[in-house]
């Protein structure tokens, strides 16, 4: 298991982030947060750890430095900035394909809220590096253009009680032009804190990828 702190240069600064990868691993999965989350989100920190039971390696990192973290705690400027999150992610996809212990990896990208639109629009940047976008109580609809361009299957998990989010992932699944699942957890609102139901999108995100990774 390589466990490790890790900085990816950006804009000039630095995005921090926790990259664990087991030996060996059959893809790694890059966790993009949004509103206001971060990498030491508990709700992606257990879908990871599950993950990793797959056999899948688990990045999860910081999309704001800690000046813009700080700034976005005060205005919220930049949580829902959804081309500068894109860019970010699309920053450390680039910097994954560089590092010998991750370049061989087919990456999923995970967002959750904002994060799934950031995940998107780097799917549509990095066709050839993505393998599936997973999202949980995602704003997919905040990709607008991106959406068409995405060439990855896309997983959206949504609460059955989260009706916007819901109303949301709907409208915007109608503009991805590449297969797509759309699994509500009944009885879910948004967070996913009702018991069993943070567990039912682990499951549903392993059993996601391990369909993608699995030659027909």
């Amino acid at each position: 298991m390589i466990s490790q702190l890790v900085r990816v240069p950006v804009d000039g600064a630095a995005l921090t982030g926790d990259l664990l990868v087991p030996t060996p691993a059959r893809a790694l999965v890059l966790f993009a947060h949004g509103s206001g989350s971060s990498r030491h989100s508990p709700r992606n920190r257990m879908v990871a750890a599950e993950l990793r039971t797959a056999g899948l390696g688990t990045l999860l990192i910081d999309l704001l430095t800690e000046i813009e973290e700080r700034e976005d705690a005060e205005t919220g400027v930049h949580r829902f900035d959804i081309p500068l999150l894109g860019r970010r992610v699309v920053a450390v996809v680039d910097w994954l394909a560089a590092q010998h212990d991750t370049r061989a990896l087919p990456v999923v990208l995970f967002g959750a809220s904002t994060g799934a639109a950031a995940a998107l629009v780097a799917a549509a940047e990095r066709p050839d590096r993505v393998l599936t976008v997973i999202s949980r109580g995602g704003r997919p609809d905040l990709a607008e253009g991106a959406l068409a361009g995405v060439r990855a299957p896309v997983l959206l998990v949504v609460g059955g009680r989260d009706l916007e989010v819901l109303s949301l992932n709907e409208e915007a699944a109608r503009r991805l032009r590449v297969p797509y699942s759309l699994h509500v957890v009944p009885g879910a609102t948004h967070l996913f804190e009702e018991p069993g139901a943070l567990e039912q999108v682990a499951g549903a995100a392993k059993e996601w990828c391990d369909d993608r990774l699995t030659p027909a």
